[in-house]
């Protein structure tokens, strides 16, 4: 539950789409580079120490997290940064930003959150996300990105 912890004042229910502390966690939560997972395959010419990524803040869960919850900052959508333009490419591009943004509905946050992922009509290597929002208080937001990989 949201009221077990709590996160910066932008974040608070009331304000979170508001202000903008909802663009801003959304931006955080996609394009900040995840630690990818040791099955992970790098992308090509990946090596040495920081192959992986992530954030070093993640070693630690901050003491406000809900007890036993996995806390990861970012994404791994920089995974996809040397792959193809194909419909699984996509595919793989919606799962890791559903993966980012579920901290918003285990937090209590949102109650449902969708993601849909495309190829730009537009532009050659551009992907669109575009993220659907519903939050507690029944509010529904939809947010666009363009990201060239």
């Amino acid at each position: 539950m949201a009221e077990d912890y709590t996160l910066e004042a932008p974040l608070e229910r009331g304000l979170l789409a508001a202000d903008g502390g909802l663009r801003r966690a959304i931006v955080i939560s996609l394009f900040t580079d995840a630690r990818a997972k040791a099955d992970d395959e790098l992308p090509a010419g990946s090596a040495g120490l920081n192959a992986r990524r992530g954030w070093w803040g993640d070693i630690v869960s901050p003491a406000q997290a809900p007890t036993g919850a996995s806390w990861t900052t970012g994404s791994r959508l920089w995974l996809l940064s040397r792959e193809k333009q194909t419909a699984e490419t996509a595919r793989r591009a919606r799962g890791y930003a559903e993966e980012a943004l579920q901290w918003l509905v285990s937090g209590g946050w949102a109650t449902s959150v969708s993601v849909d992922a495309s190829w730009a009509a537009d532009a050659t290597g551009v992907l669109v996300l575009t993220i659907s929002i519903t939050l507690a208080d029944g509010t529904s937001v939809t947010e666009i990105f363009r990201r060239p990989l």
